[in-house]
Order: C-alpha cells, then sequence, then structure tokens
C-alpha cells in the first residue's frame, strides 16, 4: 500500500471519528448538560438559644455596582429597587453571549415594564469599547437597556470572569439565583419566576 493511500486513509477514518463523536454528542448532549441556573445560597445566622433550633435562613442581598450608560451617565444596581432585575454580563465577541441575546430581547419586550433589565457590556477597553459594543447592539436591533463596565466594577463585585453570566434578583434587592453561561429561553424564563413569585 502506498504512503499516499495510508495518509487518505487515515485522514478518512479520522474525519469519521469526528462526524460519529459529534452525532453522538447531538443526540446525547442536551439530556448530558447540567441545570445551569442555581438559586443563590442563603446565609444561615447563628443558631440562637431556642432549644437548638436554628433561626431562618436570611436571604442575601445583592452587592451595589456602578456602571455607566451610552452617555457616561453612573448608573447603580441600587436605582432598580422595586421591581425584579435580571443582570447579564455579555461582550459582544462572546459567541455564547450573541446566541442568548434574542431569548433576553423577547423577555424584555415581553416584561420590560414589570422587570429591568441590565444587559452590562464587560467594556475593557481593548477588546470590547463602549463604541464597538454599541454598534454590535445597534446591528442587531436590541432595544433592551444596555450599560458599560468601564471601570470593573460590576464584574468585580459578582465575580463575572466567565460569559455571558446571569443574575437574577429580586423586588427588595436579594440575589435569588443565577446563572454561568449562556441560557436558553427556558431557563431564563424560570429565573424570572424566581424573581416574581
Amino acid at each position: 500500500m502506498g504512503k499516499k493511500k495510508k495518509v487518505g486513509i487515515l485522514i478518512l477514518a479520522f474525519v469519521l471519528l469526528l462526524g460519529g463523536a459529534y452525532a453522538l454528542y447531538a443526540q446525547l448532549g442536551p439530556s448530558l448538560t447540567p441545570d445551569q441556573l442555581s438559586a443563590q445560597e442563603p446565609q444561615v445566622p447563628d443558631q440562637e438559644d431556642t432549644g437548638g433550633e436554628a433561626a431562618e435562613a436570611e436571604k442575601v442581598l445583592a452587592p451595589d455596582f456602578t456602571v455607566y450608560d451610552v452617555d457616561g451617565n453612573e448608573v447603580h444596581l441600587s436605582d432598580y429597587v422595586g421591581k425584579p432585575v435580571v443582570v447579564n454580563f455579555w461582550a459582544s465577541w462572546c459567541g455564547p453571549c450573541q446566541m442568548e441575546m434574542p431569548d433576553f430581547q423577547e423577555a424584555y419586550s415581553e416584561l420590560g415594564e414589570e422587570i429591568h433589565f441590565l444587559m452590562v457590556n464587560m467594556t475593557n477597553g481593548s477588546r470590547e469599547t463602549v463604541e464597538s459594543a454599541s454598534e454590535f447592539i445597534e446591528e442587531q436591533g436590541y432595544t433592551f437597556p444596555v450599560f458599560y463596565d468601564t471601570d470593573m466594577d460590576a464584574a468585580t463585585t459578582y465575580g463575572a470572569y466567565a460569559l455571558p453570566t446571569t443574575y437574577f434578583i429580586d423586588a427588595e434587592g436579594y440575589a435569588i439565583a443565577y446563572a454561568k453561561g449562556a441560557i436558553d429561553a427556558d431557563t431564563l424564563q424560570r429565573g424570572i419566576d424566581m424573581v416574581t413569585e
């Protein structure tokens, strides 16, 4: 058998192996994906001297942060107490962020009067700028509110170093749930349901 024929067979075997692996992942992948939505861990106060019974767990207040609107005006998470809030950390270069944005747009279009959507752009000034992010939003026709984390205050406060990351905060300002990685419309709705119940 010639050298070219051996190489050809190896390449064909490799392509078939990759194709089979892809087909297997496509079929089994969705059933193996873990549930990405996690309830926020409540802080449990010290046990009171009540016969050994623990006091009721307290909710975790969502830490405040400062971001900026497109005109450079400061915006604080605390400005939105009174309605549930969905905070999504994203960047225009992030493929998974781009995949989930239509679901956020649809939810905003339907629920934007009852829920605040804060789409927080990870604006580091080099890979992502206010201009590049704003241009992406305009090109895609998204109308949800976009804020720019130019000081990285929100990302640092929330440890949002993997994109996308989404937090669900109730109307009183308590962090109820979060999701790391892209979420689908059903997961987004489940998070919204958790903060509107």
